[in-house]
């Protein structure tokens, strides 16, 4: 099931947002595109605490950031939605950015949405799949 979640820039974090997005989106693609980049391992170790059945899939720009997860199990689509309700996504999405950015101040996120009835068309698909 893939998950959609919209990640918006603090403006204050950053000199210009559409540039440091760009420059995520980017460096997301180089690493995404090529399995043996050096920057994989560290990329690899900001997204463990999302889990092992749980995979970023793409990173796009539009008015913000939308990273697509995709939860191979219900069980990682619940974790996934935990992590967001406790912050700790906001985290690890946060230390994601910086490391793809290349900041040293960090990039802050104003804003992390993940709309409920996203969430409940992503809940409703997997039991008619594990049933």
């Amino acid at each position: 099931m893939v998950v959609g979640v919209d990640a918006e820039l603090d403006e204050s974090s950053v000199i210009n947002v559409s540039e440091t997005e760009d420059r995520i989106v980017s460096q997301w693609r180089e690493i995404s595109a090529d399995e043996q980049h050096t920057m994989l391992e560290g990329f690899n170790e900001i997204l463990r605490p999302v889990g092992f059945r749980t995979r970023l899939f793409v990173i796009e720009r539009a008015n913000s950031i939308a990273l697509l997860f995709i939860c191979m199990t219900l069980s990682a689509l619940l974790n996934l939605r935990d992590k967001w309700h406790n912050g700790q996504l906001r985290v690890i999405v946060k230390s994601l950015f910086d490391f793809l950015s290349g900041a040293t101040q960090g990039v802050g996120i104003k804003r992390l949405t993940w709309p409920f009835h996203h969430y409940k068309s992503c809940l409703d698909y997997f039991p008619a799949r594990q049933g």
